[in-house]
């Protein structure tokens, strides 16, 4: 495999198809969790009294979580044999196909307990999905991105992801004026329909991108590695539990997304569906415009100090941010929720493509990233159902849901303490330790 001759502009394009496609892509995720707090306790699980059919629902949210370990074995080695971009695609029709058939599904009243099985089995497909999505996506923008803006052009995966996350609440703004008897029978059913076509647009967008110089070169030279688990595990396994551990800051965002909205509409609240739901998309519209300005900050002084910023301060704003749905203060809620969501955590969360990418050499970088997220991820996926459970029988004690999200936030700073900054580091000798690494006989020509 040689590299492309024709590269220019593959910077701006990678960054765009990441941006997009990751928009496209946890939409899809996204408008599950919006689903999973408001609408499939009373579809599914409607045999349940309120609180543990939400529980139950909350639960269906993490088993996503749990496969996207499992996923990433398979597509980070795949991803570091046959290239960034097939895992791309894949990843983007395997997500559009298990959200729609979400939308196809039967309810509990219709056939029984088979429905919350096949609800089950259809999110564990959108978390095979999502375990390759945001590691090849970084993968590409990174190894595309011209050396000294690494950060910025990496940050448009979670941007997108970001975006996604907007796109889904808006829709769910839109259905949550439905009647209830409408939206229950199939007003619900439309975002997941409606995925049909982010898949088409995703993969029109993504097929016409070209393989990064990094891995082309790699390919042409070395080889690729036959068994890139074996060879992360022996030569960066200290960095794949820095990512393990950085990547629990995600329960900032599970928490905030799903946990805190199904508590500020609960009875014990009572704000509405269609109040709570634009706290979050305001805070995700910031989040669009702080993600790049946080990751170009990070170009200048580094990963470890942005992403501190994000991962400190996030375990700070969240128990304000808690505190303020419990006074019942709407003003205060949406206060918060903007800087805690939009504007702090947007720090880590716009700075860790590039930081945990940049950990990793070339041949196990797709592999690496995606191992390490998802196991973290998985914790924070669950960590919705904890907070479910530590809430107590009534729902109500959010002061030990915000110190159990603070808690979650220590090993994430003590990863980036630990871990070497890397913003200068040339793209070649990213992850590169001794002029032996790179040529391993593991390694076969592509």
């Amino acid at each position: 495999m040689s590299v492309p001759a024709n590269a220019v502009g593959q910077p701006k394009k990678a960054a765009a198809a990441a941006w997009i496609g990751s928009a496209l892509e946890y939409y899809d995720f996204f408008i599950y969790g919006s689903a999973a707090a408001l609408i499939f306790p009373k579809v599914f699980f409607d045999d349940s009294d309120p609180a543990t059919a939400t529980l139950l629902s909350l639960a269906t949210f993490g088993v996503a979580y749990a496969a996207r370990p499992v996923g990433a074995l398979f597509l980070g080695h795949f991803g570091d044999r046959v290239g960034r971009k097939k895992i791309m695609i894949f990843t983007l029709l395997l997500m559009g196909l298990s959200t729609f058939l979400i939308g196809c599904l039967p309810t509990r009243a219709q056939v029984g307990s088979l429905a919350p099985v096949l609800l089950v089995l259809c999110r564990v497909l959108q978390g095979i999905s999502a375990a390759g999505e945001q590691a090849s996506a970084s993968s590409m923008t990174l190894e595309h991105a011209p050396p000294d803006r690494r950060g910025f052009f990496t940050s448009f995966t979670l941007g997108g992801t970001q975006g996604g996350q907007l796109l889904a609440t808006l829709v769910f703004l839109g259905i949550a004026q439905l009647p209830d008897r409408q939206l229950l029978s199939w007003g619900w059913r439309v975002p997941f329909w409606a995925s049909v076509l982010v898949a088409v647009a995703g993969y029109f967008m993504r097929r016409k991108l070209q393989e990064t110089p990094a891995f082309a070169r790699q390919a042409a030279t070395e080889g690729v590695v036959k068994l890139p688990l074996v060879v992360l595990l022996r030569e960066h396994w200290a960095d794949v539990l820095r990512v393990i551990a950085g990547a629990l800051i995600a329960s900032v965002s599970t928490i905030f997304t799903v946990w805190a909205l199904a508590y500020a509409t609960s009875d014990a609240v009572g704000m509405s569906r269609t109040s709570m739901l634009w706290v979050g998309a305001l805070a995700n519209l910031v989040a669009l415009a702080a993600i790049p300005l946080w990751a170009t900050l990070s170009d200048r002084i580094g990963r470890r100090p942005v992403y501190l910023i994000g991962a400190v301060g996030s375990a700070i704003t969240m128990f304000l941010y808690l505190w303020a749905i419990s006074t019942g203060s709407y003003a205060l809620v949406l206060i918060l929720g903007i800087v805690a969501f939009g504007v702090v955590y947007s720090a880590a969360n716009g700075v860790w493509p590039s930081f945990y990418g940049e950990m990793f050499s070339t041949r196990v970088r797709l592999s690496g990233m995606a191992i390490g997220t998802q196991i973290g991820f998985a914790v924070a996926g669950f960590a919705v159902t904890f907070a479910a459970r530590i809430a107590g029988p009534d729902g109500t004690d959010w002061s030990s849901v915000a110190l159990f999200t603070a808690a979650l936030c220590v090993p994430p700073v003590i990863a980036a303490l630990s871990a070497r900054e890397t913003n200068k580091v040339p793209t070649e000798l990213l992850g590169v330790r001794s002029p032996r690494e790179a040529s391993r006989p593991e390694t076969v020509t592509a």
